[in-house]
């Protein structure tokens, strides 16, 4: 129903900075919030940063300071401009969105399939 197509990833030495993008496409009624998580390998998935339903953001203590999350509420697209990279940064990112429909209170969440960000000491 739902796609959410990532790009920006890549590999980038230790202080350096990319910016991952987000598209949401698809059978969208509405977004009611949308956001990155990331993954390394043997981790839990964890947030980065998110836009919640009420527009605030929440960000992982670990980038705060160093990543911004913005969006395009137009185009469906949300942004991760992360600067000041560290090796532990390293993972895939996911982004994630949740999705409403017609039906009052009901909610979908959808992920999409990941962009390594590599981050070399």
């Amino acid at each position: 129903q739902v796609q959410l197509v990532e790009s920006g990833g890549g590999l980038v030495q230790a202080g350096g900075s990319l910016r991952l993008s987000c598209a949401a496409s698809g059978n969208i009624f509405r977004i009611n919030a949308m956001g990155w998580y990331r993954q390394a390998p043997g981790n839990q998935r964890e947030l980065v940063a998110t836009f919640t339903t009420g527009g605030s953001t929440n960000y992982a203590d670990s980038v705060k300071g160093r990543f911004t999350i913005s969006r395009d509420n137009a185009k469906n697209t949300v942004y991760l401009q992360m600067n000041s990279l560290k090796p532990e940064d390293t993972a895939v990112y996911y982004c994630n969105a949740l999705v409403g429909d017609t039906t009052p209170f009901k909610q979908w969440e959808y992920w999409g399939q990941g962009t390594q960000v590599t981050v070399s000491s």
